[in-house]
């Protein structure tokens, strides 16, 4: 068994952590958030993910997993999972991984094993870490075997597709590759797949590129059908049926630390991803739109308060990094539109309100942003009642047309021609 030491420890690193910890290695999570780690060492999490919680207790009280914000000195493999966001001019921002490089180099000792699984521009390990690592004075790949490991995980199934998803490692080296996956093979039980690093960050990018090119052409598709009248969410539904095609699904936009994010990587450092550059304008494009047609329907901002379900990037979690919803908030209130903000998973985080009905009183429109399992069977004839207005706008095709006009309620879908 091996002393780990997860660096960050996030949506990704203390799920990863606790998979460690619960093999029977010593694993010490090291962040910064001060606030995440006194509550690992009492054996809780500060994020929302089914079943972490009782895992993380578990491992805490066996004596496996403990929290520092200090880099521990004595580690046998040091795992990266800092965050990677960019700066305003859509550029990686690398200052986590490179800061959380440097904090290892002190530490290293021969046999040592560095595994960055943050998602990050291609030639990151190359160009950024090795560099670092090397004035340890020891040789990278013989000495210290060094690999890019990204996760590849589902909010909200995040345990299980560590356990069961297959997994790319990518080395400096054929040794560091072995090496890691190795390690890997003590926590998942899908297929480990050998690369060179840079392969791996490549696949890592181009896996959430995919996704992101192909809801941006759904998104294309609901801006067209509402020009032209027709119902964007028929077209997906008949086009489907098409053996093969794959139509995704609109909505107001798309958000989460990879999907949002990871494309620019490749925009930054490829002048040929000229249709991955024109995908991300035409997701983040989407809050305005949404907003737009808000301001459309009401003719206008003139004191209106306005309901907005859901604030998440997407369904039944507490995540809001990147969320186009939380985007569209600041427009409306940029605007001094009041607005009333409900969501029963990030509530604390945000500041929104957990009760629907409350959130729909004196309301002009309420939104539909996100389509949690909450918002799935509400009673519109008291949304009706509460409310001052009447309309009703779904972006995510989530609420059914008749249940909410029979309640004398106007609905309107994103990608809806006919509703003009």
């Amino acid at each position: 068994m091996k002393n780990i030491c997860v660096i960050g420890i996030g949506y990704v690193g203390l799920p990863t952590a606790a998979m460690f910890a619960s093999k029977g290695h010593k694993v010490v999570g090291f962040d910064v958030n001060k606030k995440a780690v006194n509550a690992l060492n009492r054996g809780e999490i500060i994020i929302e993910e089914p079943g972490l919680k009782e895992l993380v207790k578990q491992v805490v009280e066996s004596g496996n997993l403990t929290g520092s914000t200090e880099c521990p000195e004595d580690s046998d493999v040091y795992i990266i999972a800092v965050p990677t966001p960019i700066n305003p001019d859509k550029t990686a921002d690398m200052r986590y991984v490179e800061t959380a490089t440097r904090s290892i180099v002190p530490n290293l000792r021969e046999g040592n094993i560095v595994i960055l699984e943050s998602t990050s521009p291609p030639r990151t390990v190359e160009d950024l870490m090795l560099p670092i690592l090397s004035e340890s004075g020891l040789e990278m790949g013989t000495q210290v075997y060094v690999a890019h490991s990204p996760e590849r995980i589902l909010p909200g199934q995040v345990l299980y597709e560590l356990r069961t998803n297959s997994r790319i490692v990518g080395g400096i080296n054929d040794e560091s590759a072995q090496a890691v996956k190795a390690l890997y093979e003590d926590i998942c039980e899908g297929e480990i797949c050998i690369t060179t690093a840079t392969t791996a960050e490549m696949c890592k990018l181009m896996e959430n590129t995919f996704r992101d090119v192909n809801i941006a052409l759904a998104n294309e598709l609901a801006k067209m059908s509402e020009e032209l009248g027709v119902n964007a969410w028929e077209v997906i539904s008949l086009a489907n049926k098409h053996p093969r095609v794959n139509l995704h699904s609109p909505g107001p936009g798309v958000g989460g630390h990879c999907i949002a994010l990871d494309p620019w990587f490749l925009v930054e450092k490829s002048k040929n991803a000229l249709l991955i550059n024109q995908g991300r304008l035409i997701n983040d494009s989407m809050p305005e739109y949404v907003f737009e047609k808000i301001k459309d329907t009401l003719g206008g901002f003139n004191g209106q308060l306005i309901t907005l379900l859901g604030v998440t990037y997407k369904p039944d979690i507490d995540d809001v990094r990147e969320s186009p919803i939380m985007k569209l908030w600041s427009m409306l209130k940029k605007e001094k539109v009041a607005v009333n903000a409900c969501d029963p998973h990030a509530n604390e985080k945000v500041g929104c309100m957990r009760d629907v009905y409350a959130a729909c009183y004196r309301s002009s429109m309420v939104i539909l942003c996100v389509n949690h399992k909450e918002f799935k069977d509400l009673d519109f004839d008291k949304i009706k009642e509460l409310m001052e207005g009447d309309a009703i706008l779904d972006t995510r095709n989530y609420f059914d047309r008749e249940t909410v006009e029979k309640a004398g309620l106007k609905y309107m879908l994103l990608g809806d021609g006919r509703n003009k």
